[in-house]
């Protein structure tokens, strides 16, 4: 049965679904591989650049064992942006226009959250990614990103509050950072932001997009194109890595990136993983180390949108980190997570990544830090997937533009 299978049969092996509410497919056939290769992108690459090393693009596909289902379980939302999972089970949730809601697990909504700092929604700004400070229980902390309105332009910038009791505010919200400088755009703000094993937040700014300001990726006098790390208060976190070029700001932790989406915390290691948008072709999947130089704009795997190289047209340089996995056309990656539950063993350790332009949620299998397998699902719900997010429940729980969150489980 499995030498039978051709690439469009390859491709078209994704988690079946209904236009708008569910899908399923049985995939307990003892017949078939989990590995079914060679890969699940069959689409011309925009570029001839070869990879750096064996595995760094167009990996083996690979299939769920266990029969899963996507279920809409509501369709409710105003253009949802972040989602993060609460300690009794339910959901915070970024809406763009500059609000939260709550949902539950069946996806009861509740009134919008206010009293949040104004957004600039324009463009790809507004209210963007957010998480639960780890005593929550006590403290009811949160923090969020956004895109605000400051002299000479916008920014990203950084808040907390607390959720107050009754749930229909956020009590005290203080802005805590802004990476600068300002740039009067509405393009490439980044906006993730989590904790790290340490307790500090860990949050991407993107390097704005425009000509003018997206040397500033490489440069350390800059909090554009880069990602911060801070404490709870806002200010540069203890042991953060150095970087010797005079001026250089403390709250740096990597940089070099272009827009930076997605952000997760790896269960096992701790490792920081991270996503971003490349321009035409060069979507990345970085493993972060502190002081490093992911490269953007000197090397990068993609083009200009005009079909133009992008300054000397190389993929390689001394002293810039390669990605661990590049995509080329692109998937425009947003927010992930690694999944850490047991209702689908198979998936332990797996990293799940919203796609945006291609329009379905990647499973990454990783072993020793390089991506040996992906795999599409949800890919005939036609949706944009923003963010992602694991529940206690051990379902995965994501959003899409489209206003909907989904629940990913087990049949």
């Amino acid at each position: 049965m499995k030498n039978k299978l051709n690439l469009i049969t390859i491709a078209s092996f994704v988690l079946l679904a209904a236009a708008c509410s569910k899908g399923s497919i049985d995939e307990t056939d003892p017949e078939i591989d989990p590995v079914i290769g060679p890969g699940v992108e069959t689409s011309a690459p925009n570029t001839s650049y070869p990879p750096a090393f064996a595995g760094q693009t167009r990996m083996t596909a690979v299939r769920t064992n266990t029969a899963i289902q996507g279920t809409a379980i509501s369709t409710s939302l105003i253009a949802p942006w972040g989602i993060t999972t609460l300690p009794d089970g339910r959901f915070l949730i970024t809406q763009k226009a500059g609000t939260m809601r709550i949902a539950t697990s069946t996806g009861t909504l509740s009134a919008p959250i206010t009293g949040l700092p104004a957004v600039n929604a324009n463009g790809q700004g507004g209210l963007l990614g957010l998480c639960i400070d780890p005593q929550f229980s006590s403290n009811r902390m949160v923090y969020w990103v956004f895109s605000e309105n400051v002299p000479g332009g916008t920014q990203t910038s950084v808040a907390k509050g607390r959720l107050a009791q009754n749930e229909l505010t956020i009590e005290n919200a203080t802005i805590i950072y802004r990476a600068g400088p300002a740039y009067n755009g509405t393009l490439h703000y980044g906006g993730r932001i989590i904790f790290d094993k340490t307790g500090n937040l860990i949050v991407s700014a993107g390097e704005r997009s425009d000509l003018a300001t997206r040397p500033l990726a490489q440069s350390v006098t800059a909090g554009l194109g880069k990602v911060i790390r801070i404490n709870t208060n806002g200010q540069p976190a203890a042991a953060n890595p150095t970087f010797t070029t005079s001026g250089a700001l403390p709250e740096l932790y990597s940089m070099g990136h272009r827009n930076p989406q997605g952000l997760a915390l790896h269960p096992v290691t701790g490792d920081i993983w991270q996503s971003e948008h490349g321009p035409r072709g060069g979507d990345e999947l970085n493993r972060l180390q502190g002081g490093k130089n992911y490269g953007w704009p000197t090397i990068t795997y993609g083009i200009e949108y005009s079909g133009a190289a992008i300054g000397s047209a190389i993929q390689q340089q001394n002293g810039l980190e390669q990605p661990v996995y590049y995509w080329d056309p692109v998937i425009s990656p947003s927010g992930m997570t690694f999944y850490s539950g047991n209702r689908i063993p198979e998936w332990q350790n797996n990293l799940f990544m919203c796609s945006l332009s291609a329009t379905h949620i990647a499973r990454l299998v990783i072993t020793n830090n390089k991506v040996v397998g992906e795999e599409r699902l949800l890919a005939s719900e036609g949706q944009r997937f923003r963010d992602i997010t694991q529940g206690i429940d051990n379902a995965l729980y994501a959003v899409t533009d489209g206003g909907r969150l989904y629940r990913i489980d087990k049949q």
